[in-house]
């Protein structure tokens, strides 16, 4: 069913944008202040009976990895969540386990009708630790069936966890699994597995090489710098490659290089595939090809004529996912940047939000390449520990090489998502003044997926160079923008998300585009890490300003032009939860009218589950 929109026949209604500077605010202000005087005064009297705060090191840092926790959040005054608020964060149609915590997506592949996806997974509790790979399967990459765990630490190479790895599908259908293993010295070393039974689709069965670890910390790299083996690829003398992250000297991130022909016997090479000054640890490390028509996507062996490599490296230090494009020398085995200024770490990012540890695979059903990455909560853990859960994966997301820039890659839901789409409205280039929202009556707005176009319209001239990116938010006003969408906001907009873009006068006259999502007021409650996401958006001449939102429930996906900037979003709203959720257009620029054409479709649950086994098939 589709109901359509006519603004002609149906004004939209205005309202003011809410704004730090605006009079328009003065009820919204007096409330916040009210607000903000009473938790500083708890904060007062607690502060006054409690020692000072002691800086605590974020969980998973001793043991070798990246942060697992947001500590910073400690002195922050607890908010009273109700069963109710925490049932509303939990997604509908995201992968998620069933309880407990999840982190890195590993080992996804698909096998005799089946995606398999492994991850990172907590048995016994909602935070970080006793880590075991968990296993869930899918026909379509969106309804999800969890089956038994697949790898757990029983050995005394992977005693202290069963970390990150990858899977690798050889030409006679052989699957091998590289994972991390740390030790009971906690020493991170890598160890190969593969299935018991390769004629079971499920994969319920793995072994573990007796002959394990198969590579070890080598000279000059320290035990607990040397993790997650990539995809192997295969070389143009029949040698099989692979790559992993580490670090040199402390601040040199690096990917290492080992050649194999068995994947029971390694050697490193001499030097490294890529190292970037500055960077800190790599782990997580991705390298696949692209073709450059921007129209295929290609097996991780494949190089030559027309194709670039994508390296990609998840970065300790700032825990953020950098990519860039370059050439890969297969018989140096060495990758060179197209352009050196946006290298990995200093440039582009796989996505603007709160993201980590990406994966991607070659899909050899749908020839596709297939990306998933990992969305942690940004509350706090006793909230986790009251809820009973933590984290969740993105939807899984085709990458492209991105041929009308030729400077980024395109990401996009998979096409399956659309399946879970029921009924749809239309909004026909709704009319949205400087300084005003609108409101969008489409019912339910927490499980939504919104394609949305922008026309701007400018009411003055101005050439004056404005710099800045995000800004402060979407209350910071510039000539063009900011305008977008505020998502899972209530009628009084006490609680709200701006998804935007901002356009900002740059030299010549030219417009530089950024796009953003502003956390900030998403939740009233403080012990919530929010803040301001975004990063440049390439804007062709012949382009309106085009969005595509997934919304479900407190994570939030937001593609900008076909893909080429991504921010995930974590949000936690007290109110603007169940039906008193919002949708609605907004435009705080001071110079341009927008008109917004929209179509939002309602989602459907992937109802995720155990898997059936008292049933024959699915």
């Amino acid at each position: 069913m589709e109901a359509s929109y006519d603004p002609e026949q149906n004004p939209p209604l205005h309202a003011p944008l809410l704004d730090r500077s605006s009079p328009r605010t003065g009820r919204f202000a007096a409330v916040f202040a009210c607000l903000f005087s009473l938790i500083s005064l708890l904060a007062l009297i607690i502060n006054q009976t409690q020692q000072p705060f002691e800086k605590v090191q974020p969980r998973g840092v001793a043991e070798g990895v990246s942060a697992k926790s947001n500590p910073s959040l400690l002195n922050q005054v607890p908010f009273n969540w109700t069963n109710a608020m925490f049932s509303w964060q939990r997604s509908a149609y995201h992968f998620q386990p069933q309880k407990n915590w999840m982190n890195d997506p590993n080992g996804p592949l698909y096998h005799k009708g089946w995606y398999h996806l492994f991850y990172q997974y907590n048995p016994y509790s909602a935070i970080w630790g006793n880590i075991t790979w968990g296993h869930a399967v899918s026909r379509d990459l969106i309804h999800w069936l969890y089956l038994p765990l697949a790898l757990v630490p029983d050995h005394w190479y992977d005693i202290k966890g069963v970390w990150t790895g990858s899977a690798t599908i050889l030409p006679d259908a052989q699957i091998i699994m590289l994972y991390t293993g740390e030790t009971n010295e906690s020493v991170q070393v890598q160890n190969l597995a593969y299935p018991a039974n390769l004629s079971d689709p499920l994969l319920l069965h793995w072994l573990k090489y007796p002959g394990n670890p198969v590579m070890v910390p080598p000279p000059g790299i320290k035990p607990d710098d040397f993790r997650d083996p990539t995809t192997a690829w295969l070389g143009p003398e029949g040698t099989w490659r692979l790559t992993m992250g580490s670090k040199f000297n402390t601040t040199i991130g690096i990917s290492l290089v080992y050649h194999t022909t068995n994947f029971r016997d390694y050697e490193l090479l001499d030097g490294v595939l890529h190292a970037v000054p500055g960077t800190g640890m790599w782990e997580c490390v991705d390298f696949y090809p692209v073709a450059i028509n921007g129209s295929v996507a290609l097996d991780t062996s494949s190089f030559g004529p027309g194709i670039k490599h994508v390296l990609k490296a998840s970065l300790d230090n700032t825990k953020v996912d950098h990519y860039a494009i370059g050439t890969y020398a297969p018989k140096t085995d060495k990758w060179t940047p197209d352009n050196p200024e946006e290298d990995v770490g200093i440039g582009l990012k796989v996505d603007y939000g709160r993201y980590y540890a990406s994966k991607t695979f070659f899909d050899q059903h749908k020839q596709r390449r297939v990306l998933w990455g990992w969305i942690n909560e940004t509350d706090t853990e006793t909230a986790d520990l009251k809820k009973g859960w933590a984290s969740l994966q993105t939807i899984p997301r085709t990458v492209l090489y991105d041929n009308k820039t030729g400077t980024n890659l395109r990401q996009w839901p998979v096409e399956e998502v659309e399946s879970l789409r029921l009924n749809s409205t239309m909004f026909k280039e709704v009319l949205v003044e400087p300084g005003s929202v609108v409101p969008l009556d489409i019912g339910t707005t927490t499980q939504l997926d919104i394609l949305a176009e922008f026309e701007i319209e400018p009411l003055i001239s101005s050439t004056t160079n404005e710099i800045g990116n995000c800004g402060d938010g979407a209350v910071d006003r510039s000539t063009y923008g900011p305008f977008g969408l505020l998502v899972i906001a209530d009628a009084s907009l006490s609680e709200l998300t701006p998804i935007y873009f901002r356009p900002l006068n740059a030299s010549g006259g030219t417009l530089k585009t950024y796009f953003c999502t502003d956390e900030t007021r998403s939740s009233k409650a403080s012990d919530v890490f929010k803040q301001v996401y975004g990063g440049k958006v390439p804007v062709l001449d012949d382009e309106n300003y085009n969005m595509r939102v997934l919304v479900d429930h407190s994570i939030v996906e937001s593609f900008a032009q076909g893909g080429r900037t991504v921010i995930s979003s974590r949000i936690y709203p007290t109110e603007a939860i169940y039906g008193a959720a919002r949708l609605f257009l907004f435009n705080n620029a001071t110079g341009v009218n927008v008109r917004a054409t929209l179509k939002i479709w309602e989602l459907n649950s992937a109802f995720i589950r155990p898997f059936p086994f008292e049933r024959d098939s699915v």
